[in-house]
């Protein structure tokens, strides 16, 4: 399994990125592809996923209304397109696949819908994403 991520890079507050999770090796149909973040000095934390089959996002409420994901089925990619990012956006970004789905608490920010959430196993190597203010 491999997830390879990009599009990270320095950019002025206010401004967009773009960063991509490329997939191999895995059969797609069976995960949820997510997004997570580790500012320095902090623990990760989650961003959003998709869940393949269905394409059911789910993007957390601190960046609710600036970042969406999405998926290109054709070339096994997953996108997290982020606007209007500030100075607390800058962290590594990472992204990952799961296929277990576990309970978690209804309407927690991992909940992907009816009190599930999924455990990533597999994860890619990061992308750097700095906001200046």
């Amino acid at each position: 399994v491999q997830l390879q991520a990009s599009g990270g890079g320095l950019v002025q507050a206010g401004g967009s990125l773009r960063l991509s999770c490329a997939a191999s090796g895995l059969t797609l149909m069976y995960y949820a592809l997510g997004w997570f973040r580790q500012a320095p000095g902090k623990e990760r934390e989650f961003v959003g996923a998709i869940i393949w089959s269905g394409g059911r996002t789910k993007i957390v409420d601190s960046v609710k209304g600036r970042f969406t994901i999405s998926r290109d089925n054709a070339q096994n990619m997953v996108f997290l397109q982020m606007s209007n990012l500030k100075p607390e956006d800058t962290a590594v970004y990472y992204c990952a696949a799961g296929d277990r789905a576990v309970q978690t608490t209804y309407g927690s920010d991992d909940d992907m819908g009816n009190g599930f959430r999924y455990e990533y196993d597999h994860w890619g190597q990061g992308t750097q994403v700095t906001v200046s203010s």
